[in-house]
């Protein structure tokens, strides 16, 4: 599939913000236009299904809002997709925050014992300490896949690779984590 900001049908994304920039409001248009239905697939495909409109209209108004730091090093869709990605991110975190229940001292499973909790931080922090060794693009591509569940291919779009790459990359990761992780 063609990037629709590089097609002959009508104006580029460079141009577009530009003519944004000197207060032409269509252009906004045309560019949430061009882009929306991509970040709304992405958002369905990240889990977002509830909250699809609000997710990318938030993109979009981050974007509007820090667009003078769009240096164009990469695309607008890319650039977008990162904007979203944070959102999604930001989100989670905060949803878990507030699931956080509070856990009365009858609700404990009485078979778990302070040893179990040891053997739960280490773990935890042999695994912290194995990704933090990961390359950044391992890294990255490893926790889209793992904690974000999303495909090869979006994970692709993300950090700007083919889906090959990031299938390479998150193998990679994996056996370098696991090979940490049985050292």
């Amino acid at each position: 599939m063609t990037d629709p900001s590089q097609s002959g049908d009508g104006p580029g994304d460079l141009e577009l913000i530009q003519r944004w920039r000197t207060g032409d409001q269509e252009a906004a248009r045309l560019l949430v236009e061009r882009h929306a239905p991509a970040l709304a697939r992405f958002a369905v495909a990240s889990g977002a299904r509830e909250e699809v409109e609000e997710l990318v209209q938030d993109t979009f108004v981050r974007a509007f809002a820090s667009l003078d730091s769009f240096r164009g090093e990469s695309s607008l869709r890319t650039w977008l997709f990162t904007i979203e990605r944070r959102l999604l991110l930001d989100r989670r975190r905060a949803a878990r925050r507030r699931e956080m229940v509070p856990v009365a001292e009858s609700d404990v499973a009485t078979e778990y014992d302070a040893l179990d909790g040891v053997v739960a931080d280490e773990t935890q922090r042999r695994l912290r300490d194995a990704v933090e060794r990961l390359t950044p693009t391992q890294r990255e591509v490893f926790l889209l896949r793992v904690t974000e569940g999303l495909s090869y291919k979006e994970i692709a779009e993300l950090v700007g690779s083919t889906e090959g790459a990031a299938r390479v990359h998150y193998h990679n990761a994996l056996r370098s984590v696991k090979e940490f992780l049985d050292a």
